[in-house]
């Protein structure tokens, strides 16, 4: 309390004015002295200060409205609310009749991203060009523009936008971020002229950096959310296109889902996925557009990608990313946007990283054609070696049949050992062309089992009587183990036969003289069992692993010491799981080996 008066809000200013008033009151006390320009000039102060004073109170007021205004802006992250927060404040601090906020986007063009008050579509048209002008000078000069009456303002007055609406008091505030412009803050009144002063630019100003820094940390929360959010829906997306390119390994396929990604991914409507030889050629090619795509990429536009490795945007709506598999090029993504649309840095990133995603698919793909390509033309080689080798084998059996039957006349013994061993010859290559004829026909598709309700200790007696000589010869001792009253089983029975010949010849060959081979038949799970046991050489846990493999043979010298093509056993394995059943093996290095095989039962139907 200062002689009866309350200084309240406003502290030291009220203080000096009131000192100032009592000053002018002992002035006007004294005897008669001044002139009357005197007398009056003091009593004008004495006003002025009167009406300060009585700002006083009101500037207070606005201190503590900033202050709490203040503490709402931080209370959220969330841009589009603290938007609406900054001009729901600002109409409150102020009074106006309408405002704006409008922010500067990357190209430095100004954006209304709130308003009040204002008609939404005059705030998008007629309003956008005031707006533009008044904020315009505030943005760039990064100083407050204030009028009290834009009618009489020469720098305003003129406008037709002012004249149209009518537009009297104005002031605009440039949001300020670590000394950069980032937008403005624009009120105007069409009623009364006076509304905004000098005095409330310091409040504004104050609201104004506060606002700023509101809106940037939003801005930024919501840039990292958003590239969190991007980055999510990337992995995401990644994560899709490794699942659909990993359950494919057919090479057109896996080209086509690629790129098919690719224009999704980036927006593109057009584009081409090249597949380039060492030396740039393109080799295979896929496309989704018109013909100019299909047409594949230029030949300096793959000379430059393949030289450095980098992807290049041509004409903005048009860009070439390298394949790359380890350090080569092993092709190109030609992506293209219609009307010129222009690939951004992110686009070309993303196309980048589903790129390196998918060649190693690309390169599985790639691989598996050309084993599929060797394959098929191994399977064609051996069909037509074993057509051409059936033939003469066939007269060369036929010629040595007659001859052992003296046909040609009586052979010396010399010539009966020497007809021996063309016809032990003869019959090992009829194994072999019977084994390549059956791998044939496996691989084709082609072969054909007469499948029907079959005795397995038939063919296990089969297998026997065209081992027993070789058996005999060994002097191995076998032994059988048959459970009695075992069904019948559904299979090929001559089929059957051959899958335990090859078991026991197995068997038999890789067992020395003297050893032994039992053989045993059970039923289990609707299944028919039938292992071959021997206390042969035994098979060490790598060549386990290979054993069912076309051609395999193993290192060990023992194993070498034998004849064989490695085609037995994959045979064995064809020939039971087409016939619905399966095969196992157990061994261990010098103590034998026990092949399983399993034959479904035979049902009623």
């Amino acid at each position: 309390m200062t002689n009866g008066v309350e200084v309240g809000a406003g502290g030291s200013t009220a203080a000096a004015l009131l000192e100032s008033m009592r000053a002018v009151q002992q002035v006007l006390m004294q005897p008669p002295g001044l002139s009357r320009e005197q007398l009056v000039a003091r009593l004008q102060e004495w006003q002025r200060m009167v009406v300060e004073l009585a700002e006083v109170p009101a500037r207070g007021a606005e201190l503590a409205t900033l202050y709490e205004i203040i503490g709402v802006l931080n209370s959220s992250l969330h841009l589009t609310e603290t938007l609406g927060l900054v001009m729901d404040s600002l109409v409150r601090l102020t009074g106006a009749e309408r405002g704006c906020l409008m922010l500067l986007d990357e190209e430095g063009n100004l954006e209304i991203q709130a308003a009040r008050h204002f008609d939404q579509e005059s705030v998008a048209a007629s309003d956008l060009e005031l707006s533009h002008t008044v904020v315009r000078g505030a943005v760039e000069g990064g100083q407050p523009v204030l009028t009290t009456n834009a009618q009489l303002d020469p720098r305003f007055s003129e406008q037709e936008s002012v004249i149209s609406y009518q537009l009297r008091s104005i002031i605009c505030v440039p949001l300020h971020v670590r000394e950069r412009v980032i937008g403005a803050l624009y009120l105007d009144s069409r009623v009364r002229e006076g509304v905004f002063s000098q005095a409330d630019l310091p409040i504004l100003t104050a609201f104004a950096s506060q606002s700023a820094i509101a809106i940037e940390n939003a801005r930024l929360y919501t840039m990292t959310d958003q590239a969190l959010a991007a980055r999510v829906e990337e992995l995401t997306t990644l994560q899709r296109i490794d699942r659909e390119l990993n359950a494919s390994l057919d090479f057109e396929q896996v080209l086509d889902l690629t790129l098919s990604w690719a224009l999704r991914a980036t927006g593109a409507v057009e584009g081409a996925l090249s597949i380039l030889d060492d030396d740039g050629t393109v080799c295979t090619m896929v496309s989704a557009g018109d013909s100019s795509v299909s047409a594949g990429p230029e030949p300096e536009v793959v000379r430059s990608v393949m030289r450095n490795h980098e992807p290049i945007v041509i004409e903005q709506g048009r860009m070439v990313v390298p394949i790359r598999y380890e350090d080569r090029v092993v092709g190109l993504l030609d992506l293209r946007r219609e009307g010129g649309g222009s690939f951004q840095p992110d686009h070309v990133q993303l196309a980048r990283r589903l790129a390196d995603h998918a060649v190693v698919a690309i390169e599985n793909a790639r691989l598996y054609e050309q084993v599929r390509r060797a394959n098929r033309a191994k399977s064609e080689f051996v069909s037509f070696a074993a057509h051409e080798l059936r033939v003469p084998m066939t007269s060369i059996r036929g010629y040595a049949n007659l001859l052992e039957k003296g046909i040609a006349g009586t052979l010396t013994p010399q010539q009966v050992e020497f007809l021996r061993t063309i016809r032990s010859n003869v019959e090992r290559m009829r194994v072999l062309v019977s084994d390549l004829q059956d791998i044939s026909r496996i691989e084709t598709g082609h072969l054909r089992l007469e499948m029907e309700p079959t005795a397995l200790t038939e063919a296990l007696e089969n297998g026997l009587q065209s081992i027993q000589a070789q058996i005999e010869g060994r002097s191995q001792q076998l032994t059988l183990e048959v459970q009695e009253d075992l069904p019948l089983v559904c299979a090929d029975p001559a089929r059957l036969a051959q899958v335990l010949i090859n078991l026991l010849s197995n068997a038999c060959n890789y067992t020395p003289e003297g050893g032994r081979i039992h053989v045993r038949v059970w039923l289990k799970d609707g299944h028919v069992h039938c292992a071959v046991s021997d206390t042969g050489i035994g098979i060490s846990p790598e060549d386990q692993a290979c054993l069912f493999t076309k051609f395999f043979r193993s290192e060990d010298p023992a194993v070498r010491e034998m004849p064989g093509t490695g085609l037995g056993l994959f045979i064995v394995k064809s020939l039971v799981e087409l016939q619905g059943g399966g095969v196992g093996v157990e061994s261990l290095p010098g103590e034998g080996t026990t092949f399983t095989f399993t034959v479904p039962v035979a049902t009623e139907e």
